[in-house]
């Protein structure tokens, strides 16, 4: 017969190899540029806000509305918007509001309103609000290569299947 000690000691390792659990349940699943699912989205611009309808783009092509979400991985969608010319701004911003660039010369400030851009681009004036709302970085170059304007009701994507959305939906 065994002693009562060794008994309890045979059963506590019992014990031990029964409650035997994988201490971490969920892995943190980061996406690369092979497991990304992209796809192809249409928004039309017309009436819409030119800030709003800039930010709801940018979270898209960033691919914060999906739930794999990788910080450093281009895991967005493809963005095309429509209708570039009839996108809106309240009050008196397209004629007050001026963006400033720098030719790089003496004396070579540049400035222009929304009205001058949407008369000689119209798509120049949301990829400009687009690219200041993502990362300044080679990731945020990448993603803006995601996003397609154009200035009327038609784009040359149709081959991609594209689910048009709302600009609530996102």
């Amino acid at each position: 017969m065994r002693p009562l000690f060794c008994v309890g000691i045979a059963i506590f390792i019992n014990l031990l190899k029964i409650k035997t659990v994988e201490t971490q349940s969920y892995k943190t699943v980061s996406l690369n540029k092979a497991t990304v699912d992209k796809q192809w989205v249409v928004l039309d611009a017309t009436n819409l806000a030119l800030g709003r309808l800039a930010s709801r783009v940018a979270l898209v092509l960033r691919g914060k509305t999906k739930a794999g979400f990788t910080p450093n991985v281009d895991c967005g969608d493809n963005v095309i918007i429509i209708n570039a010319e009839k996108v809106a701004l309240k009050g008196n911003k397209m004629t007050d509001r001026v963006y400033t660039r720098y030719t790089g010369y003496p004396g070579g400030q540049r400035f222009t309103t929304p009205k001058e851009i949407l008369a000689k681009q119209p798509t120049e004036l949301i990829r400009r609000a687009v690219k200041g709302m993502l990362p300044k970085t080679r990731l945020g170059d990448d993603l803006l290569g995601n996003l397609f304007i154009y200035a009327g009701p038609e784009h040359p994507h149709q081959a991609q299947n594209p689910k048009t959305i709302k600009l609530n939906e996102i």
